[in-house]
């Protein structure tokens, strides 16, 4: 798909915003409000981020929530809002509230034992240089950081093993920016989206912020209800309208959304 201009894409989606004065804006988190770095917990948005988001939040026109494969098993600091974002977890597996309302969806029982026996391979993962992370209904395997000799031993043991135990029966191989992720099927971004915009007016301009290859389906889900917007540093093939580059050109995107719905 051949991506409109931003500025000619931007100003009729953000026209029709200005109509309504009211929208969804669904954005994830990690590579897209904030850089990655090695230290997950160390991540923080973009410097003028999280005011433009409480800004947002407090004028009440428009529905924030993120979308991000992160756990939100605590409520999010790392977002460094004052208003509480309503949130979707583990790739739509947690729900977390405006209001604080924590849900978290089931999986089955072949599921759950799937992912502790994948659990069992942390050891060797950590010590051939990756990081391993165990989230509501999945597991993370990171190599962000580790030289390319590492990622490419890290990568062939866990193919091996998912292949060995045929795990591919029971849960997904999910490919990231920096990792691989095992998930009990059921969820995804695009389930996310879905959820949010079944009771949502057909004419509500909606948008969805993403940088990762676990946003493409998110962005194929909006596509024919409102802007898909890829947002990263660099440009990579995406079914995505528009692409941003971080910081200022998201910055200026959510200002412009400010004034608009104002």
């Amino acid at each position: 798909m051949e991506m409109l201009k931003p500025n000619l894409r931007l100003g009729m989606f953000m026209a029709r915003l200005g109509q309504c004065r009211r929208g969804i804006l669904m954005l994830d988190y990690d590579g897209t409000l904030a850089p990655f770095t090695l230290d997950p917990g160390a991540v923080r948005p973009y410097p003028g981020v999280s005011e433009a988001l409480d800004a947002l939040m407090a004028a009440g026109g428009t529905r924030v929530v993120i979308v991000t494969g992160r756990s939100l098993r605590d409520s999010p600091p790392w977002l460094g809002t004052r208003c509480q974002p309503e949130a979707w977890g583990s790739h739509g597996r947690e729900h977390l509230l405006a209001d604080g309302q924590y849900l978290v969806a089931g999986i089955d029982e072949f599921a759950a034992r799937a992912l502790a026996l994948a659990d069992e391979w942390s050891a060797d993962v950590e010590a051939a240089g990756g990081r391993c992370e165990a989230k509501p209904g999945c597991i993370a395997f990171h190599w962000r950081g580790a030289g390319s000799t590492q990622v490419v031993r890290i990568r062939e043991l866990l193919s091996r093993r998912f292949h060995e135990e045929a795990l591919e029966d029971v849960l997904e191989w999910r490919n990231f920016d920096g990792g691989i992720e095992l998930r009990a099927s059921g969820t995804s971004k695009a389930a996310v989206v879905e959820a949010v915009l079944a009771d949502a007016p057909d004419s509500l301009p909606v948008a969805y912020l993403g940088d990762d290859s676990t946003d493409e389906d998110a962005f194929i889900a909006i596509r024919h209800r409102g802007l898909a917007v890829l947002v990263r540093p660099h440009y990579r093939p995406t079914a995505a309208d528009i692409w941003l580059k971080p910081p200022g050109e998201l910055l200026t995107f959510l200002h412009a959304w400010q004034q608009a719905s104002a």
